[in-house]
């Protein structure tokens, strides 16, 4: 082994495979091991392996990753060779033809996924732009590429925990927490979708996990002892039924406990639902006995406690798109306190916790089409798109976060839709000549447009006419991917015959008229007569916007101002022309305090009252509808909204000269013990600070703490976190944060 691997690496590399192997039991034979362990040697003695942004070893990294798909999604056998020898084809050891002859078709077709997407990443794209199309193709080939592409992420976010690269640590969270974690979620990774969320928040806004995290350890004590007492009676009820079970108690993660603190606008200590129960019950597991057994225990629980009958969520009847299926009721329980309890079998907790891997695990399934299902219409969306690929992360997005309708044939077979979505939705659904010819529907008997919007259990027959059409504005009707791709296309299809109908309306013309066809000459003509390219010009004669003899009679006049003499122009000599100094004709700022984009200066900026930067901030630009650039930080709350929807109106931004003369307004948060003094205290020690002012102080006093803000002006982040620093410091202050 050479010396690219520490002593510590040599270590975990050897630990890393002993467990791999223990994981993979019988799923991988003996002489794909043997072969797999000389491919990885020669790779690590041929010394070209190179350690990423984080100072990450490549050969470690993909192990992690193995040990993740295995243990934690449960997948193995040739796949997860494939997830081993992606650096070993990376490095031009071995080709994927080789992979493909000595592991077979499926650990190739797996190396062949995560090298193109090792070759994108390589390229440095942001996941807003090219990549993000490219990432899905690559799904689309392979769909177990995706589990292993969360599991990689889950890997990177754990590894990176202290390493001192903030940009690329941003970005690396952001992708999480846009990407992959609602990837994970939709294939029912629960935990893992948990984790790249925890930590995410903790890596883009530290002092708001530290501080729920702290709250949290502080209550769990109290927390322990209430979910105790109120497992108590249910354990004796469900045991004196019968029922083997297991009960869990559980608290809620940090990003959800963030997220609700968002959404109701409240601080931590309002938030009173932090945990939930989930009990497990050891069954048969016939799917009539399990469901049978799961609404015994329901009764129990809701005889005992009074159930919340606006959160009754029943996945038993019909199980979510990735396999999950429970019982959630949130019930009143001891003191006025709502608990959330979960019911299902030991056979749905393991789907819950590793998602469709398990449920391959318990339907059987062998195959290779395991995931197609779940994403043909992401990847019809793909192969057919040629819109940005900005519009089809948009469409994917509204795919994954839409929840599902369930609707009806008049034959009684079950179809399931995205909610919201139209009569029309339904039609494409069904088949695309169904779609193209559709003029309504009778829904439940009663005949109804195209745009009306479908609910459960609605039972519709789709009605069409031989003379309807695909028209434009059906991509405001549809609302599901599907649908909308497959318009597009007829949409083109339809326009590309009329062009052709145009063309060769055009061509006979002028074979009739015996007239000399000059592609350059038209060319000129079509741009004299104001159309942008000759698809639109096409176009106006298909629509009968414009006479073909016309355009004829024009074209034979450009051909003959083409054709006549021109006077010769005379060369002005460069000699005795002189460069305008700097000033002569225009201004050259040379004390911007930001740079836009490169090395762009004397740009119009403002700063963004969101988030309100100030000079050594790391900022990004964004440019507005009326053209000029607003400057935000980059854990700004809106930041994440701009760079999903609005990623090709990004800049970059960076401080640059001096920050003395320029100070920012800056609002702090303060909280601690409503103690005699402090407020005095506090503002006694801002007012000794050179080059800071305070501008304003808000304070609310609540049972022995206050809450206050206050708004100084200061100049940099250096004195920022100085500032910070020695308020903390001030007996009786519990938290300083930044707003």
């Amino acid at each position: 082994m050479n010396d690219f691997f520490t002593s510590k690496e040599k270590g975990e590399l050897i630990s890393l495979f002993k467990q791999l192997l223990k994981s993979v039991g019988n799923s991988v034979s003996n002489t794909d091991i043997r072969n797999l362990k000389k491919s990885l040697t020669i790779t690590i003695q041929q010394g070209a392996l190179t350690r990423n942004n984080f100072n990450l070893n490549p050969i470690i990294c993909s192990m992690q990753t193995a040990v993740i798909v295995s243990d934690e999604i449960g997948i193995n056998g040739p796949f997860l060779v494939g997830v081993l020898l992606k650096e070993t084809v990376l490095k031009k050891i071995l080709s994927l033809e080789q992979v493909k002859e000595t592991f077979g078709h499926d650990a190739a077709s797996i190396v062949n996924g995560l090298v193109k997407i090792s070759e994108l990443y390589a390229k440095n794209p942001t996941v807003e732009s090219e990549n993000f199309r490219n990432l899905l193709l690559s799904f689309a080939q392979d769909m177990r590429v995706i589990l292993i592409m969360i599991a990689d992420r889950v890997n990177i976010m754990r590894q990176i925990r202290d390493s001192k690269n903030k940009e690329d640590k941003l970005k690396v969270a952001n992708e999480a927490a846009y990407l992959y974690a609602p990837l994970a979620h939709k294939l029912g990774l629960y935990k893992l979708k948990s984790e790249l969320e925890d930590l995410f928040l903790k890596y883009t806004q530290h002092d708001t996990y530290y501080f729920i995290k702290d709250q949290l350890n502080q209550t769990k004590a109290s927390r322990d002892k209430y979910i105790a007492s109120f497992i108590e009676p249910i354990k004796k009820k469900v045991t004196e039924s019968g029922l083997k079970f297991t009960i869990k108690g559980r608290t809620k993660t940090i990003h959800s406990i963030w997220q609700k603190m968002l959404k109701q606008k409240t601080a931590f200590e309002n938030i009173y639902d932090l945990f939930a129960i989930r009990i497990i019950i050891d069954t048969d597991e016939d799917p009539a006995i399990e469901k049978q057994d799961c609404w015994k225990v329901f009764s129990i629980v809701t005889d005992m406690y009074t159930p919340n009958p606006n959160r009754l969520r029943d996945w038993l009847s019909i199980p979510k798109s990735n396999g999950y299926e429970s019982l959630h009721t949130t019930v009143m329980g001891p003191q006025g306190k709502w608990v959330e309890v979960q019911i299902r079998t030991r056979r749905m907790d393991d789907i819950a916790e590793c998602g469709l891997a398990a449920h391959w695990r318990y339907k059987g399934i062998k195959g290779e089409n395991g995931l197609d299902e779940w994403l043909t219409s992401v990847r019809e969306a793909l192969e057919n798109s040629t819109s940005d690929s900005l519009k089809v992360m948009d469409q994917f997005k509204v795919d994954l976060y839409k929840d599902e309708v369930f609707v009806f044939t008049p034959k009684g077979d079950l179809f399931k839709l995205s909610k919201g979505a139209t009569v029309l939705d339904f039609a494409y659904n069904i088949h695309s000549k169904l779609g193209d010819t559709c003029v309504g529907a009778k829904v439940n008997g009663k005949v109804v447009q195209i745009r009306q919007q479908l609910f459960n259990g609605d039972q519709v027959e789709i009605m069409t006419s031989n003379t309807q059409t695909p028209k434009q504005d059906w991509l405001k009707i549809a609302t599901t991917t599907r649908a909308r791709t497959k318009i597009r296309q007829a949409l083109k299809e339809k326009e590309a015959r009329q062009h052709n109908i145009a063309k060769e309306a055009l061509d006979r013309k002028f074979k009739n008229r015996k007239i000399e066809y000059d592609e350059g000459t038209l060319m000129r003509l079509i741009k004299h007569l104001g159309f942008k390219n000759i698809t639109e010009f096409y176009q106006a004669i298909a629509d009968n916007t414009i006479d073909i003899n016309d355009i004829l009679d024009k074209y034979t006049d450009q051909l003959k101002r083409d054709n006549m003499p021109h006077e010769e122009v005379a060369v002005r000599s460069a000699e005795g022309y002189n460069l305008p100094k700097p000033g002569e004709d225009e201004k050259v700022e040379r004390d911007d305090i930001l740079i836009i984009d490169k090395d762009m200066r004397g740009i119009n900026f403002k700063l963004a009252k969101c988030c309100n930067p100030i000079y050594g901030d790391e900022v990004f630009g964004f440019i507005t509808v009326s053209g000029s650039v607003t400057v935000h930080r980059t854990n700004c709350p809106n930041a994440g909204q701009l760079r999903e929807r609005f990623g090709y109106r990004i800049i970059k931004a960076r401080w640059a000269g001096k920050s003395e003369g320029k100070q920012y307004p800056i609002t702090l948060r303060i909280i601690g013990n409503d103690d005699l003094g402090i407020v005095t205290n506090i503002t006694s020690l801002i007012s000794k600070e050179m080059g800071i002012t305070l501008r304003s102080i808000t304070i609310d006093s609540n049972v022995g703490l206050f809450d206050g803000t206050l708004t100084v002006m200061i100049s940099d982040t250096r004195k920022l976190e100085a500032l910070i620093k020695k308020i903390r410091s001030v007996k009786g202050v519990k938290q300083v944060s930044r707003n």
